[in-house]
């Protein structure tokens, strides 16, 4: 198997490269407890860096590619949903979205707000437009997207031509890639802090316990984005489940790992860190959690 991108990947990742470069090092100095950025947003749409999994050409693989390296940036931003899920659904793009599985109220969701597309999976998938009657804005929400709670859920629903075992393939796809990103960048930010730390004469990073578990970090990080990866190609359930599953309890526990070797900081806001975590801990209580998408992965395999 080539695991190697190939010349039309190299040539985006440039691109995006170029593209995210002043977003990647804007000031993170007490950033708050989320970091939008709208021309961000508009900047992807308009270079065409969202649309590449409708290329047939690029397809699946790329989107997840394109997913990650944007999870990286320090802004929260709408490209797993918007590259990997809306075009099996035919939704715009360029309107917020976001996904409840069930008819599950009172829980915080990443993106939604008045006007957000509501994406429902149950045994079908249904969507609608959210009023402000239906939505309550959760401004200090400590989970590194801008979140809002869904009070209401209307019975009156369009309905799509999409199963709802397809759909959910493409978002674990998208909850892995994205995952695999933010773990990446928590993970790169804590490297470069501990090396410049120093303790008893030496750098944190020198100490053998510490370099054990930042490489375990590591195997696990690059484990979320080589399933993620995979799934993205194959388009196999199974696959997209053991992804999901993977970056949900990699998520656990390095997490952890990362805000103790800071010493705590990270739960503070004078280290930007919880602008990858807490992004984490939302992504990791998605679609009922590892736990669901364990059992999801053993009866794709074992039926």
């Amino acid at each position: 198997m080539d695991l190697s991108l190939n010349a039309d990947q190299v040539a985006i990742l440039d691109s995006l490269e170029s593209l995210t470069r002043p977003y990647a090092g804007v000031s993170l100095h007490e950033t708050g407890f989320s970091l939008t950025d709208g021309a961000l947003d508009r900047e992807l749409q308009q270079g065409g860096f969202l649309d590449v999994a409708s290329d047939p050409d690029l397809g699946m693989v790329t989107a997840a590619i394109v997913v990650e390296r944007l999870a990286r940036l320090p802004q929260a931003t709408r490209a797993a949903l918007a590259s990997i899920i809306a075009p099996i659904l035919k939704l715009n793009t360029q309107t917020p979205f976001c996904i409840v599985a069930g008819d599950q109220l009172q829980r915080p969701l990443r993106f939604l707000g008045a006007g957000a597309t509501v994406v429902v999976v149950t045994d079908t998938v249904s969507s609608f437009t959210a009023t402000a009657s239906q939505v309550r804005a959760e401004p200090d929400a400590l989970y590194g997207y801008p979140v809002g709670t869904l009070v209401e859920m209307p019975s009156d629903r369009e309905e799509h031509d999409v199963g709802s075992d397809v759909f959910m393939t493409h978002w674990r796809i998208a909850l892995a890639a994205e995952s695999a990103g933010l773990l990446a960048a928590a993970l790169d930010s804590v490297c470069a802090y501990t090396a410049q730390r120093h303790q008893f004469g030496r750098p944190l990073a020198s100490f053998q316990g510490m370099r054990h578990r930042l490489a375990e970090a590591k195997v696990r990080t690059n484990g979320v984005y080589w399933l993620a990866i995979r799934a993205g190609a194959t388009l196999n359930p199974a696959d997209a489940a053991l992804a999901a599953f993977h970056a949900q309890e990699s998520a656990r526990q390095v997490v952890y790992d990362l805000h103790q070797f800071m010493g705590g900081m990270g739960m503070t806001l004078e280290h930007p860190l919880h602008l990858w975590t807490y992004r984490l801990k939302l992504l990791a209580s998605e679609m009922g959690g590892r736990g669901n998408n364990a059992l999801a992965a053993a009866r794709s395999i074992w039926g």
